[in-house]
């Protein structure tokens, strides 16, 4: 299932047409990929952000542009360094039965062992490159931690195969592990001395 997205095609230039989108509420974005040439459009940036909250970065969108329909994920958003409001959105249109590259954010879920014992878990890996048709592309990999004991790691060659997508990295790239405490010691008081 794909969600319909409402954006409308835009002038490329000059630069003070981004600028005057951007003033009411639109972020200017360009539409490129699977049998399309460059497109440039702009999209309502509330509407763009309640689909993300409410769909996720990986799902399918549908856009219509002069009637011509086309499957498009989010590929690259650039947003102000100082407001943080999105300032250019790029979409790539996809074919559905072909396989699509994307990055999945890795969560990991429950509580280790080795942390019960003292340890400390620390993450290494947070996302990684997952390969599917687009309808396939999961948002995020969850990784169950919840056997790691001091001193064990997770790595991309420990999860389990999804039918639904393949995971692009190194099978010996770690995720995570439990590691121990390390206790930095009390430095010493120094003894003074009184001279009479």
């Amino acid at each position: 299932m794909t969600i319909l997205l409402e954006v409308e095609k835009r002038e490329v230039r000059p630069r003070s047409i981004k600028k005057r989108l951007r003033q009411e509420g639109r972020i200017p974005a360009d539409v490129y990929g699977y049998k399309t040439e460059n497109i440039a459009i702009s999209i309502d940036e509330k509407i763009l952000q309640k689909a993300l909250r409410k769909n996720g970065q990986n799902a399918v969108y549908t856009i219509d542009i002069d009637g011509k329909k086309m499957n498009v994920l989010l590929m690259e958003e650039q947003t102000d360094a100082l407001s943080g409001k999105w300032i250019y959105v790029d979409f790539v249109s996809v074919d559905m039965k072909e396989l699509t590259e994307v990055e999945a954010q890795i969560v990991l879920i429950n509580d280790a062992v080795g942390v019960k014992q003292g340890g400390m878990l620390n993450q290494t890996l947070y996302s990684t490159l997952v390969s599917a048709t687009p309808d396939k592309l999961p948002e995020t990999i969850e990784v169950d931690v919840s056997k790691l004991e001091i001193g064990q790691s997770i790595t991309i060659g420990d999860l389990k195969e999804n039918k639904d997508y393949t995971i692009l990295a190194d099978k010996e790239e770690q995720i995570a592990a439990v590691e121990e405490r390390v206790v930095a010691p009390e430095p010493e008081a120094e003894e003074t001395t009184t001279v009479e």
